[in-house]
């Protein structure tokens, strides 16, 4: 489903914290989109305003058109799993979990839940209270997947899954996302596994938007230099380099700015490799105090 999300001059304040400050964006929906920053960069104050958990200060924030705090009527379309999701008193059984979480939303798929389940092993008889960290975040994984709504935010709901278990939920987002398309908000800091699956990219830092573009835009704003570590210092001197990485001779360096076509000749003249852009480099350029940047 295509739910367009309208935020305009949002601010948010509480206990004198100014948490999100003159944040606007517009998202046309039926995408994958990755929301990174800092710790306490602003993430989950956003995210809690676009589910209704908070209201904003200033500003005005809409769901498909519709003002979200205090309206049951879009707030039963988002999902929001922040660890195990909507419902899980630690003395009640993971199956009673699944049921009032049917209960909450028309779009529940049992079906799908139930298959979700299986693939991650998830003991329905156990008490929320007995799983370990991992069988939690999964918890919080099949609700907000098998919610299917129109709106369904993930908030660093899957760290405590192991690698194995992290790379089935990526699989079963993208498979989601391709076969009941919907718009998906992912709070992530694990950038370089994630980053494949956006489709765009905005970045927070100490409450305000610095950045919201398609993914592929940004990964085409710069290059990974890699190659013989001298041939790469010679060829991005002068150049804005955000990060190098060093294993023996070889060297790669991510440098920012596009390279017109001589460049890149010379690159290949010198035997460089060109790739591109790491999402997680232009992240930290972006985020670091501003007298850190080169």
């Amino acid at each position: 489903m295509t739910t367009i999300i309208e935020v305009d001059r949002l601010s948010l304040r509480y206990n004198e914290v100014t948490a999100l400050d003159d944040v606007s964006f517009t998202l046309t929906g039926g995408k994958i989109y990755g929301l990174l920053g800092r710790n306490g960069s602003g993430k989950t104050s956003l995210l809690s305003v676009l589910a209704g958990y908070r209201k904003e200060s200033g500003g005005t924030v809409r769901v498909g058109g519709r003002p979200v705090f205090d309206n049951a009527e879009v707030t039963s379309q988002v999902c929001l799993v922040r660890g195990t999701g909507d419902a899980a008193s630690s003395g009640i059984k993971v199956a009673d979990v699944l049921t009032f979480a049917s209960y909450l939303r028309e779009s529940w798929d049992s079906t799908y839940a139930a298959e979700l389940v299986e693939m991650f092993s998830l003991p329905l008889n156990k008490n929320v209270g007995a799983l370990s960290h991992g069988r939690r975040s999964a918890l919080g994984i099949i609700i907000g997947l098998a919610s299917r709504t129109p709106l369904t935010m993930f908030d660093e709901s899957y760290l405590g899954l192991d690698a194995p278990s992290r790379y089935k939920f990526y699989d079963a987002l993208l498979a989601e996302a391709m076969s009941q398309p919907r718009t998906m908000i992912i709070s992530t800091h694990l950038i370089e596994e994630v980053s494949a699956l956006f489709e765009e990219v905005l970045i927070l830092d100490e409450g305000r938007l610095v950045l919201h573009d398609e993914a592929e835009t940004l990964r085409a704003a710069g290059s990974a230099v890699t190659g013989d570590a001298e041939s790469v210092d010679r060829f991005v001197a002068g150049l804005r380099v955000l990060g190098e990485k060093r294993l023996g001779r070889t060297k790669s360096a991510m440098v920012y700015g596009e390279l017109d076509e001589d460049r890149r000749a010379e690159a290949r003249a010198a035997g460089l490799d060109l790739g591109p852009l790491a999402l997680q480099d232009l992240f930290v350029h972006l985020t670091e105090p501003t007298g850190d940047r080169s």
